[in-house]
């Protein structure tokens, strides 16, 4: 499979996409829309961990249907867990890896492979950044370091959210995120916008 070589000037172009708001739907929809261009993958979904269910709920996800991502609850503990606790973890064949909670439901979504990132804030893990491949991949350093890199930074803007916001908990910051189909919906005529008048769009998603 031919890969997009990653720079630093696209990571570069994240980081200020995603410092330049402060609104926690757009930061979350910026992530997974860069991520998911950046690497050329099939989809990208990011997660924030409910400490009082230990599920993760979904923030954000881009470039997966709506009946894979309604698939059912997804467990802290049942799916790729090691990658809260542990760091990143790469699953080459989501058909033969008992780490996958939904494995019948990830093939018949067209996934081969996924990549899950822990979203760090001051030592805790806060949820995950994903990332789900069509082919069959071989996840490079590169891959894992561009990704934890992001991850990093999503997970300051998200505090900085819930601190502003005097909120406790940074599960709570997914309560004051909009429909990310309307927020999506919204930067699409953002753009549309700026293309009429010749002007630059927002942001690169």
């Amino acid at each position: 499979m031919e890969k997009k070589l990653i720079s630093y000037e696209t990571l570069l172009k994240i980081t200020e996409a995603i410092s330049s708001t402060h609104d926690p739907e757009e930061i979350v929809l910026v992530t997974v829309e860069a991520v998911k261009s950046a690497l050329d993958v099939k989809g990208c979904v990011l997660f924030l961990v409910d400490r009082k269910t230990d599920e993760l709920k979904i923030a954000a996800a881009y470039g997966l249907s709506d009946e894979y991502l309604n698939k059912g609850p997804v467990s802290a503990i049942k799916s790729i867990a090691d990658s809260l606790s542990e760091g990143p973890v790469a699953i080459y064949d989501v058909s033969d890896d008992p780490r996958i909670q939904y494995p019948q439901e990830a093939q018949k979504e067209g996934i081969s492979s996924i990549m899950s990132v822990p979203i760090v804030v001051h030592e805790n893990a806060i949820g995950a950044l994903r990332v789900y491949t069509e082919k069959p991949w071989e996840f490079t350093i590169d891959d894992v370091n561009f990704v934890q890199a992001v991850a990093q930074i999503t997970g300051m803007a998200i505090d900085l959210c819930r601190l502003n916001r005097g909120l406790k908990t940074s599960i709570e910051v997914l309560k004051t995120i909009r429909d990310p189909a309307k927020v999506k919906s919204l930067r699409a005529k953002q753009k549309k916008g700026a293309a009429a008048r010749g002007g630059a769009a927002p942001p690169p998603a």
